[in-house]
């Protein structure tokens, strides 16, 4: 148990530079207490013991402000940051050195009782604040979900997902890639984005072309009344 509470205290302080020291992380932070709260209600969910399981929660719900399920399943170094408002439901499944920021949600879209209803993600896997990964289906190895976006289907390895519903806007390798504070990485291009700026360009060109044909109509006006005065006279 030592060994892995100084894994998940060493976790921390390579993916948050506020941490300084390791009393403050022990007391300061309320993710680690919340996984560690969920491994007691595990341990009660598993032998049979399923309103302790259930209860032992809600007490890490309500000093926490992180919801887990008892039945999840939490690998090694598994990072939830600042948490408040972040839910994870029965089925999902978390694998090792994930990070989770607040106000995530790990959710089920249907309502039969013993299908995988939540997502699984894989190893290395950071999702940003606020953002909704809602369904049965994996998110691979390595895979970014940006703050804010809404994923109903399956990510693949190393991908990058944002917006509403999600979109990949990088593919990614199977293998995981180096940590990205909030899933923002730095040369990260939106497709989207990128044709939104061509048409944008295109748009501008076009206003100039249309205000050279207008100076150039207006002169050819100028010209034509002059030659109409020269003939009257």
């Amino acid at each position: 148990m030592f060994s892995r509470l100084r894994e998940d205290i060493a976790s921390i302080f390579e993916r948050d530079p506020a941490a300084r020291t390791t009393f403050e992380v022990l007391t300061c932070y309320p993710g680690l207490h919340a996984i560690y709260i969920h491994k007691l209600a595990r341990w009660f969910w598993t032998h049979g013991l399923r309103w302790a399981g259930r209860f032992t929660s809600h007490l890490g719900r309500w000093v926490t402000g992180i919801e887990i399920h008892p039945a999840v399943i939490i690998g090694r170094r598994v990072f939830i940051d600042h948490g408040m408002g972040v839910v994870i439901g029965e089925t999902a499944e978390v694998g090792d050195d994930c990070t989770i920021y607040q106000g995530v949600t790990l959710g089920g879209t249907t309502l039969y009782r013993g299908a995988k209803r939540h997502p699984t993600l894989g190893a290395g896997v950071v999702v940003g604040a606020g953002a909704k990964v809602l369904g049965g289906f994996t998110v691979g190895v390595g895979a970014k979900i940006g703050s804010n976006a809404v994923v109903v289907k399956e990510v693949p390895a190393g991908a990058t997902v944002v917006g509403i519903p999600g979109r990949i806007v990088e593919e990614g390798k199977a293998q995981p890639a180096g940590f990205s504070a909030y899933a923002v990485g730095q040369n990260v291009d939106d497709p989207y984005a990128q044709e939104i700026q061509k048409l944008s360009e295109h748009s501008a060109e076009l206003e100039w072309a249309l205000a050279k044909l207008r100076e150039k109509l207006a002169e050819l006006e100028k010209d034509e009344r002059r030659e109409q005065l020269r003939a009257i006279k």
